[in-house]
């Protein structure tokens, strides 16, 4: 099996999954901090291509909660490069300790990149 050079993939989705639980009865003023304040942010990471946000409903039983995830997908490698050097992320990921703080009794978040081939 060749390595794949991501450099040459033509679509990227960046997701970061924050896996934990959000403390009760803090839901929706969770969801509002992200629509008021990090989303904007996420919106900026540019040269995004599209940003989405999910909010987690329902898992299996033993499966490990995720109340939220992230999306950004890009055209290619360079742009996502561009986008992690932005001030928009900079601010982004300097508001993360207090939103845990705020909204989670544990979570950790975890990256993964995911490339696109053509349907």
């Amino acid at each position: 099996m060749t390595a794949l050079n991501i450099a040459e993939v033509s679509i990227l989705t960046k997701y970061a999954f924050f896996k934990g639980t959000v403390k009760a009865g803090q839901e929706g003023a969770m969801r509002s901090y992200v629509e008021d304040t990090l989303a904007p942010l996420w919106r900026e990471f540019k040269p995004s291509e599209h940003v989405q946000i999910l909010y987690g409903v329902k898992s299996q039983s033993d499966d490990p909660a995720i109340p939220l995830v992230l999306a950004v997908t890009y055209r290619d490698q360079a742009s996502l490069d561009a986008a992690m050097e932005s001030e928009a992320r900079y601010k982004a990921r300097d508001l993360l300790p207090q939103f845990y703080d705020r909204f989670f009794n544990e979570v950790t978040l975890q990256h993964y990149l995911f490339e696109e081939h053509g349907s």
